[in-house]
C-alpha cells in the first residue's frame, strides 16, 4: 500500500487558533431561555401555512433567531480553515497523491459551523469580504468574496496562496425549497482549483446541499446531503462522495461514502468513509490496505482568518455592513436585530429601483462574469513573483502587513485542545481579539 495519507489531523499555519465566529443556539423570551425545538411553530408570522412542498424560498424572510451572526461571504471562509493542508500538496509528484490531498482538504471544513440550525445572513448586492491567513515561513492566504447578483443570489470568492503557487475560484448559487418540515438549500455552482506547479491541472469541486429538519416541529438540525464530485480531467480521476441523510427510522447523522475512481475505466482506487462531524477514512483498493484516518475533526484545531478592523472597512464590508445585525444576534435582541436587518435590505431595495428607473446594469467590482455563468477575478495577476502578486492581491482587497487586523478569540476542538500563538493576540470588551503582526 503507498502511505502517501499522512497525517489525519490538521495543524494551523500559525499556532494561534480562533473560533470561526459565536455560537447562538437559544433565544430568550421574556427572561426565559427557550431552546429551538419546533420553534417555528411559536411564531405565526413566520409559519410557512401559505407554503407549499417545492416552492422557492429565496425571497421569504427569515426571522432573526435562525440566523448565524455572520454573512454568508464570510460563512464559505469555514471551508478554508484548514488551508495549511494545501501547502504540501505542490511538492507531491505523483498525481494520484496529489488528488488524495485535495480530497482530504475539501472534506477537512464541513464540521466548522454553529450550533444549532443556523442560516447566514443573505449578502447584499455588491456587498464585499476579504481576509487572510500568516503561515509559519510568513508567507500568506489571501481570501476575496462578492455578491455579484442578487436574484439569482451569487456568491464569487477567490483565494490565492501565492507562494506556494495555489489558487481557487468559485461560486456559489443557492437555491432554497420548502420540504413540508424541511427546508432545503440546493449549492449550485462549482470551485476550481489550480496549482501553478501543474498547469492545465484544474480540480473542479461542487458542495452538498443543506437540509434544516423540523422547522415545524421536533428539534431543528442541519444535514449535509446528496451526491458531490471532485475531478480532475488532466489527470483522470474523479470522486463521488455521498452525504448522506439520516433516514426516519434507520440511518445516522453526518454519514459519508465515496469512491475515488480513473475516469475513463471506471477503476476503484480508494474508498472513503467516517462521519464529516467526526473522522474521516480512505482505504487502498488497489493494494488491498487498510482502512486509514483522513482527517480527525476531534484533534483539528481550525483557523479563522484575519480580518481588518470594521473601523478601517468600507461601508459594504460584511462586518461593518452587518454590524448592527450580528452585534444584536449575539446580544438576543430579536427586535433590534430584525429593525438592522430590514433598514439594510430596504435600502438594497430602494437602490435597485433607482437603478432600474435608471437604466443601470449592476456590474461587479471584483469579479467578471465567464462564458459559462462562473465568475473569476477581475484583475489579471500576470507575474509569477511570489511577493509581487501578494502586493498586488494586497492591493485589490485592501490588506497590508500595516492594516490593523483582528480576529475572533482563540477556540478549543472537541477535546478542549487550543495552543499558544506565534502572533500576538489581546482581549477586547467585545470578546474580538485585536492582532498586531508582531511576534
Amino acid at each position: 500500500m503507498r502511505h502517501f495519507f499522512g497525517s489525519a489531523s490538521s495543524t494551523s499555519p500559525t499556532k494561534d487558533k480562533v473560533d470561526a465566529g459565536p455560537d447562538v443556539d437559544e433565544l430568550e423570551e421574556d427572561g426565559k431561555v427557550v431552546s429551538t425545538q419546533g420553534i417555528i411553530l411559536m411564531y405565526p408570522e413566520y409559519h410557512p401555512r401559505d407554503h407549499y412542498p417545492g416552492m422557492d424560498l429565496t425571497r421569504v424572510t427569515l426571522p432573526t433567531f435562525v440566523l448565524e451572526p455572520k454573512s454568508m461571504l464570510e460563512r464559505i471562509t469555514n471551508f478554508m480553515c484548514h488551508p495549511d493542508l494545501l501547502l504540501h500538496i505542490p511538492s507531491i509528484d505523483d498525481p494520484v497523491a496529489r488528488f488524495v490531498e485535495v480530497i482530504r482538504f475539501y472534506m477537512s471544513g464541513w464540521y466548522l459551523r454553529p450550533k444549532g440550525a443556523k442560516k447566514p445572513l443573505n449578502p447584499v448586492l455588491g456587498e464585499h469580504f476579504s481576509c487572510k491567513w500568516i503561515f509559519h515561513d510568513g508567507s500568506a492566504a489571501f481570501y476575496l468574496s462578492e455578491q455579484v447578483s442578487h436574484h439569482p443570489p451569487i456568491s464569487a470568492y477567490f483565494y490565492m496562496a501565492p507562494k506556494q503557487g495555489i489558487r481557487i475560484d468559485g461560486c456559489l448559487v443557492p437555491k432554497s425549497r420548502f420540504l413540508g418540515n424541511s427546508a432545503a438549500t440546493i449549492m449550485e455552482g462549482k470551485a476550481y482549483m489550480s496549482f501553478n506547479q501543474y498547469p492545465g491541472e484544474l480540480y473542479a469541486i461542487s458542495q452538498p446541499n443543506v437540509y434544516a429538519r423540523g422547522i415545524l416541529f421536533g428539534r431543528m438540525r442541519l444535514e449535509f446531503g446528496d451526491s458531490v464530485m471532485v475531478e480532475c480531467e488532466k489527470t483522470d480521476l474523479i470522486a463521488n462522495i455521498e452525504f448522506k441523510t439520516k433516514g426516519f427510522i434507520s440511518g445516522t447523522y453526518d454519514a459519508i461514502s465515496g469512491k475515488i475512481q480513473r475516469k475513463s475505466t471506471g477503476d476503484v482506487l480508494f474508498e472513503l468513509s467516517g462521519k464529516w462531524s467526526d473522522q474521516l477514512y480512505i482505504k487502498d483498493t488497489q493494494n488491498g490496505g487498510e482502512r486509514e484516518l483522513l482527517f480527525d475533526t476531534t484533534t483539528a484545531v481550525a483557523s479563522p482568518p484575519i480580518v481588518r478592523l470594521e473601523e478601517e472597512q468600507e461601508e459594504r464590508e460584511s462586518r461593518r455592513l452587518w454590524k448592527a445585525v450580528t452585534s444584536a444576534i449575539i446580544a438576543r435582541d430579536q427586535v433590534t436585530a430584525t429593525d438592522a436587518k430590514g433598514a439594510i435590505e430596504d435600502r438594497q431595495r430602494e437602490e435597485s429601483r433607482t437603478r432600474e428607473a435608471e437604466g443601470i446594469d449592476w456590474e461587479p467590482r471584483f469579479f467578471v462574469r465567464q462564458d459559462n455563468n462562473d465568475y473569476t477575478l477581475r484583475h489579471k495577476i500576470i507575474s509569477t513573483d511570489p511577493k509581487a502578486v501578494s502586493k498586488e492581491i494586497e492591493n485589490i482587497i485592501g490588506i497590508s502587513s500595516h492594516s490593523q487586523l483582528h480576529r475572533f478569540h482563540p477556540c478549543k476542538n472537541k477535546h478542549g485542545k487550543t495552543s499558544s500563538s506565534d502572533l500576538s493576540v489581546c482581549m477586547m470588551d467585545d470578546g474580538v481579539g485585536k492582532m498586531s503582526l508582531h511576534s
